[in-house]
């Protein structure tokens, strides 16, 4: 039952283009590259300082799975992409809510 399903998987690759193997390490590869820039972005806000090149690494690590099917993939179906920006979108207002609560909770604890 697992190569069906690893076969099936890896047929979907072949179908559009992509490497899921390389779609699923990039996308587990960023996630510390994202939280560090998450805290790097905290502790600028914290110190009063830019947060522009901290929010923009945040922005490519959380995009940079999907920048890689866009550049590689074919022929992907329109509801994957209607599916994508709204996880995007999603996780980019989750993001910044979140964000925003910690920069906040620094602050008051800075005084």
């Amino acid at each position: 039952m697992l190569v069906a399903i690893n076969q099936w998987f890896l047929s979907l690759g072949a179908e559009y283009g992509v490497n899921p193997y390389i779609f699923g390490a990039i996308y587990v590869g960023a996630i510390p590259f994202f939280l560090l820039s998450i805290a790097w972005l905290i502790r600028r806000a914290k110190a009063h300082r830019s947060t522009v090149v901290p929010t923009l690494c945040a922005g490519f690590c959380f995009v940079s799975a999907y920048l890689y099917l866009a550049i590689a993939g074919r022929n992907i179906p329109v509801w994957v992409w209607i599916f994508l920006a709204a996880l995007v979108v999603y996780g980019a207002w989750s993001t910044i809510r979140d964000t925003r609560k910690k920069i906040a909770a620094a602050k008051s604890e800075a005084g």
